[in-house]
Formats: C-alpha cells, structure tokens, sequence
C-alpha cells in the first residue's frame, strides 16, 4: 500500500514522525513537505536528533495570501498525486497545507485520512476552523484525538469513518521526554541564543510563545501582552516567532524590557526541556496547550477559546485575554489541580491506533 503524507510545518513534521516510525514497516510512505513554513531550525541536525523522516518532496511553496499560498499548493500537490497514485493521502492537523492536500485528493477520488480530526473552537474567523472543518468534511477517515471531538463530529452529522485514536501529539511528547533527562540544564541554556547573545542559566523561569493572528494584528495587543510578562516574579523566555519579530523589536526598542528574554525560535527538544521544567507556559499555541497538560505545567492560554477545553478542567489550562492585567493576575493567582488531569489524548499509542485503522480500511 502507498500513502503519500503531507507535512506544511515543523510541528506536522514531528506529529507524522510518530506515524511514520510505524507506518513504514509495512507501507511505502511518501513525505511531501509543500514548503508553508520555512524554518530554518529544520537542518539535518533537526532530522537526526528527532530521528524524523525527511521529506522525499519539498515543493518550495513557501509564504502568500491564503488563497494563493493554499492555490499553488493544490497544483504542485496534484502533481505528486497523478505520479504516485497512492492508495491514500494522509494529512495532519489544520494548516494550509491540510486543506491544500485533501481537496487536491479529493479532486482525484483518492481517499483521505485526517489526523487530528473533528477539533472545533466554533470561531470561524481562524483561518485554522475553516481548514479543519472543510478537510473533515471530505475526508474518508475522520481519526479524531479526543472523545469530545469525535462528539464534535457527531453534532455534524458525521458518524462513519471517525474514530477516537488518542493525539500523536502524546505519542511525540511521551517518545522525546525520554531524551530530556540524557542532558543537563546547562545544555539546553547553552543552545538559546537572545538578542544579547547567549542566555545565562536561570534556576526558575516562565516560558512564553504569542504567534497567532488574532494577537499580532496590532502593535497595542503586543505591547499589553508583553507588558503582562514584564509584571512577573520571574524571568520570562519568550522564543520570537517570525510573525511578531518586527513588533516586538519594534516595543523593545521602545521600552527596554528587563524581565523578558528574547530569543531565537527553539529546537523541538529545547522548547519541550523549557516547557517541562517551567513555572508556566503562557501561549496562544493550539499544540503547546497539549504538550504542557502532558507534561504537567501550568498553562494560560492568550485567547477567548480553545479547543483543547478538557485542558480547562481543574484550571490546568487558563484563558486569558491579551491585556495586561487579566493576563498577570491569571498567570500570578491561578492555581492548577493535577488530582483532575486524565488521559485525554490516550497513552502514546495514536500512531498504532492510526496504522491499524488504515489497514482494515483497505
């Protein structure tokens, strides 16, 4: 059997790492990257470390509006799928490339498989909701991370073909934890590079990541949220993502922030050591609110929604607006209760779960 995967970004690449570790024992596997996010941590050394597949395809589509970005991906994705022929185009997640890829595979009658199915904020603004709904909606295997959102299709309509599988999310989590401890702090302080150079070692830390648009639209949601992070008891890393570099060199600049620690995007690894051993996590991240429930860190979460609300429970995971004193009192006063944490996402066995699914299809 072939399956052509398609990857658009680094985290899709890590989410399909975990499949593919199984999925090539008894597939042929094609890893199509359509190029949607550049990313210049993802070298060799990102592939070796990670032990992850790289891509037999890049098609180099690079940054766009989304119609054209999403357009030029379908052409060169149809390519691939006329020369393959596979038995199935698996996706992942909610990207531009997810949706470029299902309806590319949909056009030629080859079925799909949708990891991270029936996942819903209900907010139809996020570019992210339009793209997970319209690729469920033509897909042929529904592979859902929770119980809620195998629910979510439900309400839809949508019965046949979804099914629970546990997050591959877990099943990375759980895989790379494993190689945190084979180093020491030092390490992982010595691999973050700031705006002054390296980064001095800090016994106690919060980390923080803001990317999404509905937090980078304006200068002034910057500005309050950055603001928040500079009330804190203690030192703040916050890896800039390309989308907010200009505004917050921009702020920077004007306000000479002390307590927060500009850094270059972090490695997979250094960004889940940072994350594991933190006071809190504070993002606008759809992965990073799972990752920190797995690992058992406080998370507040700069939005008005989630997706992940079994998060929410025993306040695990917080929302927060992106103004400066909701966000501090939410990050300063809210106490997690771990006796509620359950296993939400499975026990690492998505990946088997997905394979095993694939093959009673056929």
């Amino acid at each position: 059997m072939k399956i052509v995967t398609i990857v658009g970004a680094r985290p899709q690449f890590i989410k399909a790492a975990a499949v593919s570790r199984l999925i090539r024992k008894d597939f042929q596997e094609i890893l199509v990257h359509t190029g949607q996010h550049y990313d210049a941590n993802m070298s060799d050394i990102f592939f070796d470390e990670l032990k992850i597949p790289k891509p037999d395809i890049n098609l180099g589509v690079g940054s766009g509006t989304h119609a054209r970005q999403t357009a030029e991906m379908m052409v060169r994705i149809e390519d691939v799928l006329l020369k393959e022929s596979p038995d199935y185009l698996l996706v992942y997640g909610d990207t531009n490339s997810t949706l470029a890829g299902a309806i590319a595979a949909s056009k030629l009658c080859i079925p799909i498989v949708h990891v991270e199915a029936g996942l819903r904020s209900y907010n139809m603004q996020m570019p992210e909701e339009q793209n997970r709904i319209l690729t469920d909606r033509i897909s042929t295997l529904c592979l859902c991370p929770t119980k809620e959102a195998v629910k979510n299709l439900e309400k839809e309509g949508r019965v046949k073909g979804v099914y629970d599988t546990g997050d591959v999310m877990c099943d990375a989590v759980l895989f790379y934890s494993q190689m945190l401890e084979e180093n020491k702090a030092a390490y992982y302080f010595e691999k973050l590079q700031g705006s002054c150079g390296q980064v001095k070692p800090l016994p106690r830390w919060y980390i923080a990541t803001i990317h999404r648009a509905e937090n980078t639209d304006t200068l002034r949601k910057v500005e309050e949220i950055l603001a928040a992070l500079e009330m804190l008891d203690e030192p703040v890393l916050f890896p800039v993502h390309p989308r907010t570099k200009k505004l917050v060199d921009t702020l920077n600049m004007k306000y000479g922030y002390k307590n927060i620690i500009f850094t270059e995007p972090m490695g997979y690894l250094e960004m889940l050591y940072f994350v594991k051993h933190a006071k809190k996590t504070i993002t606008d991240s759809g992965g990073l609110q799972k990752e920190t429930y797995i690992l058992e860190t406080p998370c507040v979460t700069v939005r008005d929604q989630t997706e992940w609300i079994e998060t929410l429970k025993g306040n695990c995971n917080i929302l927060a607006k992106p103004e400066r004193l909701d966000l501090a009192d939410k990050v300063l006063n809210t106490k997690s209760d771990w006796s509620k944490k359950e296993d939400y996402y499975g026990q690492g066995k998505a990946a088997y779960e997905i394979c095993r699914l694939i093959q009673g299809e056929k």
